[in-house]
């Protein structure tokens, strides 16, 4: 029998184990999915309480958990959309915009400003323990009453503006621990109680991104021993005016990032 070419032979060969591990030798034909990334949201999203701050008005910062997840993954396009102080009509007038078809990935903190996060840890930093009550219960009250039609119209906006992306929702930690803090912090019963409301606007949010087809990523847990109080906090106590109560850089690090990670992979 006549003996084959050696380069038939090798042909051979390469065709063989081409096919045993199901991969085509087609130059070019594998490229990585482009990831059109926008960060929507407020000041939870934009970095308030890790700085330095853009010129943009809304305290955006790049060591925020959006930005360090763009960075991390390589992303074809990032969009920065978040802004401290936004509500639900701010996302709906000024940040959906930014988004359309081809957008693939979208991150988002919101409600909190509805809830009036600002009134009640100014009721309950600053004033009595009554009024820290009333303004703990008026907030959980709106949180389960009123915010969760604002939620549905916010992510049905974010999904009819890009339809093709996947919708993260991230949660709020909570921002306090409740051992012993020193005679000039909030008592214990004030904490709790503040922890407790940061639990229902979880539990709300959860379950209306649940509805609209989002994805929730719980930060209680990734923050949990490291809210103000704690050895080693990762939340702005009473230091600063405007980044009191939020992540500090650890946060947006080693809190807010882990939990979106979770979810991303």
């Amino acid at each position: 029998m006549p003996h084959r070419p050696l380069a038939r032979v090798l042909a051979v060969l390469v065709a063989l184990l081409t096919a045993a591990l199901g991969v085509v030798l087609v130059p070019g034909a594998a490229h990585a999915a482009a990831v059109n990334y926008v960060a929507l949201g407020d000041s939870y999203s934009s970095g308030v309480g890790a700085g330095p701050y853009d010129s943009s008005g809304c305290l955006r910062s790049q060591k925020s958990y959006a930005p360090l997840w763009a960075a991390a993954h390589g992303v074809t396009n990032f969009n920065f959309r978040a802004c401290g102080g936004a509500v639900t009509a701010d996302v709906l007038n000024d940040q959906v915009s930014a988004l359309s078809a081809s957008t693939t990935l979208v991150t988002i903190t919101i409600g909190g400003n509805d809830a009036g996060f600002v009134n009640v840890i100014t009721s309950c930093r600053f004033g009595s323990t009554s009024s820290c009550t009333n303004a703990v219960n008026t907030a959980k009250n709106f949180a389960t009453t009123t915010l969760p039609a604002r939620l549905d119209a916010t992510y049905a906006a974010i999904r009819n503006r890009a339809p093709n992306a996947r919708l993260i929702v991230l949660g709020y930690p909570r921002l306090f621990e409740t051992g012993s803090c020193g005679w000039l912090a909030m008592s214990t019963y004030k904490r709790t109680i503040l922890n407790e409301a940061a639990d229902v606007l979880a539990s709300v949010t959860a379950g209306r991104a649940s509805a609209a087809g989002a994805t929730f990523a719980d930060t209680r847990s990734t923050f949990a021993g490291h809210g103000v109080c704690a050895g080693d906090p990762w939340i702005n106590d009473i230091s600063g005016i405007i980044e009191a109560y939020h992540p500090d850089a650890d946060g947006y690090r080693h809190g807010y990032l882990p939990a979106l990670n979770a979810v991303t992979g």
